[in-house]
């Protein structure tokens, strides 16, 4: 029939289907008909008054919106009532969506780095999260009549990743929710956990959202989520069918049943097929050495032992068939392995532990420890017949539910082993349970930071991408992995040191591979242990003992506590204080090598339980010596590197804490496991994901560009925690999967006067993370408190001019000043001095002395020459008339003479003053001389020649 527009057909009930509008103030309401598609159809029901706003159905019924009446649901089916339950995700169900935010930008500033790729995935019976670092949010809207609840199963065993819930309102404001309920807790590696949260009557938006934290190439574990039930709606318009595995046999049932063993149901079944308990039959494969396990018997009277081979429940394949393994024969006897230390047999069938004061190596009876000694408290398990009574195994699968726990792990003697599990990608999970930790008697007053530790040996061989995670639960807050192992691993020894004393879970997990799949490939995959010791436990017991510190009393042997940074003189058993610049290793031998040296540049605490730089250094070279006083630099100083990008251009940066001298630590937080820790803890470095160290490190991801609300601090770790020999070398002897030595820490300081006395914190530029091989860093620290004390080589003196008859003194720096501190500069001084013209007065008057001494001297030495010229005359005029002169020779010139060579040459010179000195000089020695002759011998004619007197 057509009826009204042209070409338009009447509508029929498929085509559309019945809503209830909002309630007015009067609290009534109408159903009105929604068409499946618009315009498909015509002639749509006209709307009619509705139920009232407060009407509901209860569990087991459904609203039949043509009648408006409350309906039972059919068998096959099943209805909570005023609740609606999802436990089917072969496909994401109507109403849900998965949303991924895109970042804000990439390295380079350009947005084309998106998620699109990443979600929520179903998966049968769960719904599995990204695995990347993108943030992506699983979103439902629900409208309640009255206050109602949200509960959901889920797994979150991989910190790397972000999880929280939060609910919105209609205006997309965030509901008022407690931090507990909005980030949600680690669990066990293959534990469910139940979160429930309050919801509001009105329109609640519920957000599931999760995001990477690390930037890393490691396979990250994703958030599972199953069994999503929201209670407080007025209604259910549908009843939901039951799934496979499950039926419901009656009508208006408000929930399914599982199977019974041996049957099998497909989706929305009222009853159950016999079989193997699955959705479809499957050829059951022949039996092979996976498909059964051993397991050794307690001891008999005799110390015998029975190997025991059970199949794997379910049981799933078939015997004698062509190709199939049977089961071994279970009895052989096997000699007991020895009670492990601390324990004995007496003459029973199990290993008993000794008894309060008593202590055994396992082989021998119990005995009470000797005088002033006391039992050492612990567990040293090294035999693996049973397992301890301390100690439990369990096997979870990822998927489903928790598998047959004798397939967790198995005793094999003297280690203990991985089982076969029921898939290549269930958790096997070895757990251990410390109460607490007792310190010896005389260490009990100690406030060091080691209470205990636990030692493992162990070794994985593997085929695949297997990986042993070891964990650790604090007062049962969160599980957190300490360390882990991925392939292969020879046999190795690994230490974790507990700094607080509190109940501590130890659980180990091991997973063949993270790959599901129903076909075993890798069951012979296997993780070992071959001894586990924990020190110190509250109810450990005894294998030896240590020596104690006895009271000072006459006669007294009981043990009492040594003050703190003491040690045990093992001669007189009295407490001794460590020498000074050592500290006390509380886990050694008692005596004085309990005390280890601090090393150059450092020295201890008051009370000896840890080494620190003095912040004093002095460095010599040559003749010269530097002094520095680091405490300039203050007592700690931060660094935030970066910012850097991961391959889809999510923003994060490296912070850095560095305590370079004094007795306060460096301290990095988590914020992601553990946002419910107060604040007042968060500033004292408590909580379990606080790290107090010398040098630390955390990535930091702004909220910017996550959804997040508030920035994320994630994977702090302690890069430096010991003193090394070399000053401002500093390592952490702890080692890493990748670090078997530790990771050191190297901090170079620079001496720079343009700097703040804080100074400035930076990694090599080839290095921006601060490591190029993630074991050793590097930073160097340029500030002005990195400058050596001033001393009086730097500065120099400068003498003013003087004037009046005084002289200034100004002392300066030398240009560059490159010291902090020390010695000031001197004041300025004056002081009296002789000026400019003193002296040129007394040179003057020096002058003129020098000039009338010289004038004195020729004239004394003329006159006196004058006298000697007398004295020569008269001599000459005595000589002549005594003796008879000789004929004077002919004076004319000899034929061939020239007489131009007869005329003497006449050279003409202007005599200087000293020529003229020595000139009269000469003469007067002569004239001593001659006057010396004339008056020697006067019965003889003497007379001067060539110097000589001779006697004519």
């Amino acid at each position: 029939m057509i009826g009204g527009a042209k070409g338009q057909r009447q509508c029929s009930e498929t085509d559309y289907y019945y809503e209830y509008t909002e309630c007015d103030s009067t609290g009534s309401r109408w159903r009105v008909a929604i068409p499946q598609k618009t315009g498909a159809c015509t002639g749509l029901p006209d709307p009619v008054r509705g139920t009232e706003c407060t009407f509901s159905c209860e569990a087991g019924e459904f609203l039949e919106m043509s009648a408006q009446e409350c309906t039972q649901c059919a068998a096959g089916s099943y209805s909570l009532g005023s609740g609606i339950r999802f436990d089917q995700w072969d496909s994401m169900p109507a109403g849900f969506s998965s949303l991924a935010t895109s970042l804000e930008n990439g390295p380079r500033g350009d947005d084309r780095l998106t998620c699109n790729s990443s979600s929520w995935v179903p998966q049968g019976n769960y719904l599995e999260s990204n695995r990347d670092e993108c943030t992506v949010s699983l979103i439902y809207a629900v409208h309640l009549k009255k206050q109602g609840s949200v509960s959901f199963d889920y797994q979150y065993p991989d910190n790397n990743l972000l999880f929280e819930f939060f609910i919105q309102n209609d205006q997309c404001q965030e509901m008022d929710q407690s931090t507990d309920t909005k980030w949600l807790k680690l669990t066990n590696h293959g534990e469910w956990a139940t979160h429930t949260v309050n919801l509001k009557s009105g329109t609640n938006i519920l957000y599931w959202r999760t995001g990477g934290v690390l930037m890393g190439t490691k396979v990250v574990k994703p958030v599972l989520l199953k069994n999503v039930q929201i209670e407080g709606v007025a209604y259910t318009s549908e009843c939901f069918p039951c799934k496979p595995g499950m039926f419901s046999r009656v009508p208006g049932s408000s929930m399914c049943e599982p199977c019974p063993r041996d049957t099998y149901s497909g989706h929305g079944a009222s009853s159950c097929t016999p079989s193997e308990g699955s959705a479809a039959c499957k050829d059951r494969p022949p039996c092979s050495k996976k498909d059964y396990f051993q397991f050794h018997t307690a001891c008999d009277h005799e110390g015998k032992t029975q190997v025991i081979y059970r199949w794997i429940e379910p049981k799933i394949c078939l015997e004698g068939v062509t190709g199939a393994e049977t089961l071994p024969p279970s009895g052989e006897r096997e000699p007991c392995p020895p009670c492990n230390p601390g324990f004995y047999n007496n003459d029973t069938a199990t290993c008993s532990p000794c008894p309060p004061g008593t202590y055994s190596d396992g082989m021998k009876p119990c005995k009470q420890c000797p005088a002033s000694t006391e039992p050492t408290l612990g567990y040293e398990y090294k035999w693996w017949n049973i397992l301890p009574s301390n100690m439990k195994t369990s096997c979870f699968n990822v998927g489903n539910s928790k598998c047959d726990s004798m397939n967790g792990w198995e005793v094999a003697g003297d280690h203990i082993q991985s089982g076969t599990g029921s898939s290549d990608n269930d958790y096997l999970i070895l757990n251990i349970h410390v109460p607490g930790f007792k310190l010896p008697t005389s260490m009990s007053s100690h406030s060091g930071t080691e209470f205990g530790r636990i030692t493992f040996e162990f070794e994985t061989v593997c085929t695949a991408d297997c990986e042993l995670y070891f964990m650790m639960d604090v007062n049962r807050k969160s599980t957190t992995v300490v360390e882990s192992w991925e392939r292969s691993k020879t046999r190795q020894t690994y230490t974790h040191i507990m700094t607080k004393n509190a109940s501590v879970s130890y659980t180990w997990a091991f997973q063949r591979t993270n790959q599901p799949s129903d076909i075993r490939r890798y069951v012979n995959d296997v993780a070992r242990i071959y001894s586990i010791s924990v020190s110190n436990a509250v109810d450990g017991v005894s294998s030896g003992c240590r020596a104690c510190a006895l009271s000072t009393q006459p006669s007294s042997s009981t043990c009492v506590p040594c003050p703190p940074g003491h040690y045990i003189e093992t001669r007189t058993s009295q407490c001794t204080e460590c020498p000074p610049n050592t500290y006390l290793v509380s886990h050694t031998t008692p005596g004085p090598d309990a005390c280890k040296p601090c090393g150059p540049g450092s020295k201890s605490d008051k009370d000896h339980t840890r080494c620190y730089s003095d912040c004093h250094f002095t460095h010599t070279e040559g003749n010269t010596t530097l002094t520095f006083d680091f405490s300039l630099l203050g007592s700690v100083g931060s660094l935030m590197n970066g910012p850097s990008f991961t391959s889809k251009g999510t923003k994060y940066f490296h912070h850095f804490n560095i305590s370079l001298c004094g007795e306060q630590l460096a301290v990095c937080r988590d914020n992601v496991t553990d946002l419910s820790i107060a604040d007042s803890q968060r500033e004292k470095g408590e909580g379990a994901n606080a790290v107090k160290t010398f040098i630390c490190q955390s990535t930091i991801i702004p909220a910017s560009g996550r959804g997040f609300h508030t920035a994320l601090s994630s994977q702090s770790i302690n890069l430096a925690d010991t003193f090394s020999p070399a000053y401002l070398s500093i390592r952490s002897l702890e080692a890493t999967s990748s670090c078997e030595s530790g990771r050191s820490a190297v901090v170079t300081l620079r001496c720079n006067p343009e700097k703040s006395t804080k100074g400035e914190l930076s990694v090599p530029s080839q290095c921006p993370a601060g490591t190029c091989d993630g074991c050793t860093f590097h930073f160097l620290w340029e500030s002005s408190g990195a400058c050596p004390t001033c001393t009086e080589r730097d500065y120099h003196r400068i003498e003013g001019a003087c004037k009046g008859g005084h002289q200034d003194l100004l002392y300066v720096w030398t240009e560059p000043k490159l010291c902090m501190g020390g010695v000031t500069l001197p004041e300025k001084k004056t002081l009296p001095c002789e000026g400019m013209e003193f002296w040129i007065r007394l040179g003057a008057g020096l002058g003129a002395f020098t000039a009338v001494m010289l004038v004195s001297l020729t004239c004394y030495f003329w006159k006196k020459n004058k006298r000697l010229e007398y004295k020569y005359s008269r001599l000459v005029m005595s000589a002549n008339k005594e003796c008879e002169m000789p004929g004077a020779d002919s004076c004319a010139v000899m034929e061939g003479e020239n007489e131009g060579d007869m005329e003497d040459e006449v050279v003409y010179t202007k005599p200087s003053l000293l020529g003229k000195l020595k000139a009269i000089a000469s003469k007067v020695r002569d004239a001593v001389l001659f006057d010396s002759c004339s008056w020697k011998i006067p019965l003889c004619s003497f007379k001067l020649f060539q110097n000589k007197c001779v006697c004519f």
